[in-house]
C-alpha cells in the first residue's frame, strides 16, 4: 500500500433489509476512505445508516441483509474472505468499542482475564504473559492501580473506568483501525474530555485509525479530522471538520447543526433579578437528606446531608460527573433508595420515617411521573403502548377509578398530547424509533397529570434531531400542565435549554445553586468550572483553544 492510500476504502457499499413490508435500503451506494492515523467521524440521525455502515465493515449483518460493493482495508478485500478469515481481522487488524460497556463486558469475569482473553485469541503467549500485557494496557489507557483493577469486576469501576477498559481491549492486538460506536454516549462531560483526549493520543503516537460514529457534534468538533454526514442511507456530505462544522453545504447537515443544543457566551446573557420567594410549599423537599451503602466491609456515602428544594412549576437542572450522587438524589426523591439521614417531603408533607405510610404515600407518589434515560428497557417488549401508558392509571386506579373505555380514551389523549397517532396504541416497543419509545415514555409519565416529574437523563441516548423533538414536547407539556421537574443530564447546553435553576453535586454533595445563567455561565465553584471548561461546542476552532486550556490546566495541576 503506497503512503497516500487509505487504510481501509468503501467503494458504492449498498446495504437492503428484507422485511415483512418489502426491501428496505439501508444504506445506498456510498463511497469513503479512512487513513491511518485519521479520526473520521460518521453523523446522522437515527436510521441513516451510521451503524448498518459500520457492521458491513466487520461483516456482521443480519441474516436479512444482503451487501454489494467493495470494503479492503489495507489493499485486502474483506468481502472476499471466509468467516474464519473475518474472525482473524476482527480484534487484530479491525476493533470495536461499544457505546455501553457494560453490555460489552462479561459481568461475571474479572477485568484482566477479559483483556487477556483477546490477547490470546489472536497470539500465542501463556497466561501470565497475557495477565501481564493485559495490566500493561490498564496502565496505558489510564486507569489507576492496574495491578488491582485487573483482579477486580466491571461493577466496581466507574463508567469512565469501564469505557477505559473496553478501549483497552479494542488496544489489545494492536489493530489498524478502531470502530467507536457512540462511545462517549453515557459518560458525563469531564469523563468524555479524558475518554476523547485518549483516543486522539492514540490516533497520533500510534497512527491507529478511528471511525467515530457519533450524533455529538462537540465531540466532533473536539477529536475528527474529517466528517462524512449520512441521510437515510446516503452519503450527504464529506470534507474537513472545519469545512462541514463551520461552512456546511448540504441542507441536512445545516438542519442537523442547527438542532444542536449550545450554551451561550457569558457576555450574551444579561444576569437575572433573583426570584421572589414562592408562597407555596414545595413539591419537593430534601432536608439534610444522606445515602451511606455499605460496600467491602467500608461505608460510601453517596449522599452527603444534601438539603434543596423544587417549588411547583419549577424545573430544577440537576448536573454533576459519574458518581457525584445525581442518580441517587433521583432515587430518593421517588423512594427507590432509603435515607441514612435526614428528611424527605412530597407536597409539604413527611415520606418515610416519622411521616406518611402506605396508602397516603401511595396517593403522594401518584403526583409524581418518571421518564427513564433508556426508553427501550423501561418499556415491557411484550406490551403495547397502550398498556405501558394505561399501566399508572392501573396502579392507581383507587385515586384514579376510569372504565376500560375511559382508559382507552385516555391513551389516544395522551398520545395526541406528545404528538403521536392514536394507531400507535396497538404497536409494541420494538416497532418504535427511540425517539418514539422516549414519546411513550413521556405519556406515561403524565398519564396521572402529575405535580412534579424526575426525568434521569431522557434524551442522552438520542440524536441531536430526536432529541431536540422530545425536548419541544416536554417544554409544550410542562408549559400547558405547569408541573415541576428535576431535571438530570451530563448535558449542560440541553440543562440550559429547560431549566429555570441549576444544582451542580460534588462528591455526594451540592456545591453551586442558583438561577441557571448564573451558574451555567457565571460559575463560582472551581468544580462548576472545571465541568463547564470540559463541554465540548461544535465549532472546531472554539474547541482546539478549549482542549488546549484544558490540557494545559491539567498538566499545570
Amino acid at each position: 500500500m503506497s503512503a497516500n492510500a487509505p487504510l481501509l476504502s468503501i467503494r458504492d457499499l449498498q446495504v437492503t433489509f428484507r422485511t415483512d413490508d418489502g426491501p428496505v435500503e439501508a444504506v445506498k451506494g456510498i463511497d469513503l476512505d479512512i487513513r491511518a492515523g485519521e479520526v473520521l467521524a460518521l453523523v446522522g440521525e437515527s436510521g441513516s445508516g451510521k451503524s448498518v455502515t459500520a457492521m458491513s465493515i466487520l461483516q456482521l449483518l443480519p441474516s436479512t441483509a444482503t451487501r454489494t460493493g467493495s470494503i479492503s482495508l489495507d489493499g485486502r478485500e474483506l468481502t472476499a474472505l471466509s468467516e474464519a478469515q473475518m474472525n482473524d481481522v476482527r480484534g487484530r487488524e479491525i476493533s470495536m468499542i461499544f457505546q455501553e460497556p457494560m453490555t460489552a463486558l462479561n459481568p461475571s469475569m474479572r477485568i484482566g482475564d477479559q483483556i487477556a482473553e483477546a490477547l490470546r485469541n489472536h497470539a500465542s503467549m501463556t497466561r501470565a504473559e497475557a495477565h501481564a500485557q493485559a495490566v500493561e494496557l490498564l496502565r496505558r489507557v489510564g486507569i489507576p492501580e492496574p495491578e488491582r483493577r485487573a483482579a477486580g469486576y466491571a461493577h466496581e469501576m466507574s463508567g469512565g473506568q469501564r469505557q477505559r477498559v473496553v478501549i483497552a481491549i479494542a488496544l489489545a492486538c494492536g489493530p489498524k483501525l478502531i470502530i467507536a460506536d457512540e462511545p462517549t454516549t453515557a459518560l458525563d462531560v469531564t469523563v468524555q474530555a479524558e475518554i476523547l483526549d485518549l483516543i486522539r493520543d492514540l490516533a497520533t503516537e500510534r497512527g491507529t485509525a478511528f471511525l467515530l460514529v457519533t450524533h455529538n457534534m462537540g465531540v466532533v468538533a473536539d477529536i475528527a479530522d474529517r466528517v462524512a454526514v449520512m441521510y437515510r442511507g446516503d452519503m450527504v456530505e464529506v470534507g474537513s471538520t472545519t469545512q462541514v462544522l463551520r461552512h456546511p453545504e448540504a441542507a441536512y447537515t445545516q438542519r442537523l447543526l442547527a438542532a444542536v443544543p449550545r450554551l451561550p457566551e457569558a457576555d450574551e446573557v444579561q444576569p437575572a433579578a433573583e426570584p421572589t420567594a414562592a408562597g407555596a410549599a414545595p413539591v419537593l423537599s430534601l432536608t439534610e437528606a444522606s445515602v451511606t451503602y455499605r460496600k467491602a466491609g467500608q461505608n460510601f456515602t453517596a449522599l452527603d446531608a444534601v438539603s434543596v428544594d423544587i417549588a411547583p412549576g419549577e424545573i430544577l437542572g440537576l448536573v454533576g460527573e459519574s458518581g457525584s450522587g445525581k442518580s441517587t438524589l433521583g432515587k430518593v426523591a421517588l423512594g427507590l433508595v432509603p435515607m441514612s439521614g435526614g428528611e424527605l417531603r412530597l407536597f409539604g408533607e413527611k415520606v418515610g420515617h416519622g411521616g406518611v405510610r402506605g396508602r397516603a404515600e401511595r396517593r403522594l407518589r401518584g403526583r409524581v411521573g418518571t421518564v427513564f434515560q433508556d426508553p427501550g428497557s423501561s418499556l415491557d417488549p411484550r406490551a403495547t403502548v397502550a398498556d405501558a401508558i394505561a399501566e399508572p392509571l392501573i396502579v392507581h386506579r383507587a385515586s384514579h377509578p376510569l372504565s376500560g373505555r375511559d382508559r382507552a380514551a385516555r391513551v389516544r389523549e395522551l398520545l395526541e398530547a406528545v404528538e403521536l397517532p392514536a394507531s400507535y396504541a396497538s404497536r409494541y416497543p420494538h416497532e418504535l424509533s427511540g425517539g418514539q419509545r422516549q414519546r411513550i415514555g413521556l405519556a406515561r409519565a403524565i398519564a396521572l397529570e402529575p405535580e412534579l416529574i424526575i426525568a434521569d437523563e431522557p434524551t442522552s441516548a438520542l440524536d441531536v434531531s430526536v432529541q431536540a423533538a422530545v425536548l419541544k414536547v416536554l417544554r409544550e407539556l410542562q408549559e400547558r400542565m405547569r408541573f415541576a421537574c428535576l431535571f438530570i443530564s451530563h448535558d449542560l447546553a440541553v440543562v440550559h435549554e429547560f431549566s429555570d435553576r441549576v444544582a451542580v453535586m460534588y462528591a455526594g454533595q451540592i456545591v453551586e445553586l442558583g438561577r441557571t445563567d448564573d451558574v451555567l455561565l457565571r460559575p463560582q465553584h472551581p468544580y462548576s468550572k472545571r465541568l463547564l471548561a470540559s463541554v465540548p461546542v461544535p465549532d472546531p476552532v472554539v474547541q482546539a483553544d478549549r482542549r488546549l486550556a484544558r490540557l494545559t490546566t491539567r498538566s499545570a495541576a
